[in-house]
């Protein structure tokens, strides 16, 4: 008996978010959009993490995604972040952002 080669699973899509953080805000929110960059209020201090971790948690509810489908890119300890998420097309994740 001949076997089947296995069919590779499909790409999933994926995009990239350039991401502005003001840490310590009185309340968690997405601002809106600002030369491109998404501005992100979050609560939680920019220590060890844990603005990082809170800015994850805040895309991951407003995208409709599991957190585990978005990864810190860049700027671990910058203002500016670049994430990558998986399992949303460009267009996908804009009509889910408050519109520029």
């Amino acid at each position: 008996m001949k076997r089947q080669p296995s069919k590779a699973p499909s790409a999933l899509p994926a995009t990239t978010l350039r991401v502005r953080v003001q840490p310590r805000a009185s309340r968690s929110e997405i601002v809106g959009w600002r030369d491109g960059v998404l501005q992100v209020r979050l609560t939680a201090p920019p220590v060890e993490g844990a603005a990082n971790a809170a800015c994850i948690e805040l895309l991951a509810d407003t995208l409709g995604v599991p957190k585990s489908a978005i990864s810190l890119a860049s700027g671990a300890h910058a203002r500016e972040k670049l994430f990558r998420i998986v399992g949303l097309s460009d267009e996908e994740a804009r009509r889910l952002l408050p519109a520029p």
